[in-house]
């Protein structure tokens, strides 16, 4: 796997303590009384501790192979950055997820996802020279999806089609926070797949395979949590739904640029969604966390 240019590396990245306490749980319906909102939510997180293990893991594996240059110094910190805050969003969203399975939840996406990354290490990456490549580009891939998605509600905030306009606390911080740093850490694992001589042809490869598992994965939770919430007949929960997808606002709509700007050759992540919002969120809303370092203050 060779070829590509190598891209810019980001900044260095702070680990941040939320102030939120999700101890004393959320209603069924957290997100402005809308089943299919709150249950597409709660499907996105059910997925987050495996995947973001994974996303870890792939990042720190990858790091390793960086040769101790100074060249490479900044992507080295940026590295650990990364897992520094993925490792804060595993586990804030564990606690959610814990609180999701006393309202009955069941998480089929999470031990799903585990299996497919314990089949894909024994059958391919651990039998490949360079399976960090493959672990990466995947890893990119999803975390385009993530970014994608931390852009729009970002963007959205107070305007129309804001998602979590009408959330209740503290999970209308949680969401809008991992927004801003799903953002902010977008390039990490791209510029260590390009940086490591990762090529287009295999980073396709696997976005194809991400965009169908994702979106796959996302609507089997979010239906299984209908069902479980006894909401999945409801024509509110249908028109909910219609309008989140395919709406005025809908996410079909606004992902679908830079769903696509992914496949270019030249492609970057810093050419999709603004460079500056998630910097002014997370000013803008400094009061609501703690900074605990960068280079992996938190351990993964």
């Amino acid at each position: 796997m060779t070829e590509h240019t190598p891209a810019p590396s980001p900044t260095d990245l702070t680990v941040r303590k939320l102030a939120i306490d999700l101890s004393k749980g959320f209603s069924r319906h957290w997100n402005g009384g809308d089943a299919f909102l709150t249950a597409y939510a709660n499907a996105l997180s059910m997925s987050f501790p495996v995947g973001e293990q994974f996303f870890i893991d792939s990042v720190r594996n990858g790091g390793k192979q960086l040769p101790d240059t100074p060249e490479n110094a900044e992507l080295k910190a940026t590295v650990k950055g990364f897992i520094g805050q993925e490792a804060t969003h595993r586990h804030l969203h564990a606690l959610y997820n814990a609180h999701l399975e006393t309202q009955g939840l069941v998480n089929h996406w999470g031990p799903r996802a585990l299996k497919r990354q314990e089949m894909g290490r024994r059958e391919l990456f651990d039998k490949s020279d360079k399976g960090y490549l493959h672990e990466l580009a995947i890893t990119a891939a999803f975390e385009h999806f993530t970014a994608i998605f931390g852009d729009q509600v970002l963007e959205s905030e107070g305007q129309s089609g804001d998602w979590f306009a009408h959330a209740e606390e503290p999970l209308r911080t949680l969401w809008r926070w991992h927004a801003a740093e799903e953002s902010e850490h977008k390039c990490v694992a791209f510029d260590l797949y390009t940086r490591l001589g990762g090529n287009h042809a295999w980073r396709m490869r696997w976005f194809g395979y991400v965009c169908i598992q994702f979106s796959t994965d996302v609507l089997r939770q979010t239906v299984n949590n209908l069902w479980h919430d006894r909401t999945l007949h409801k024509p509110s929960t249908w028109w909910s739904a219609a309008k989140f997808l395919f709406g005025r606002h809908g996410i079909v709509w606004r992902s679908a640029r830079p769903v696509w700007a992914y496949t270019r050759r030249d492609f970057h992540p810093m050419q999709v969604g603004s460079a500056t919002q998630a910097a002014q969120w997370l000013r803008d809303h400094a009061h609501q966390w703690t900074a605990v370092g960068a280079a992996g203050a938190a351990k993964a």
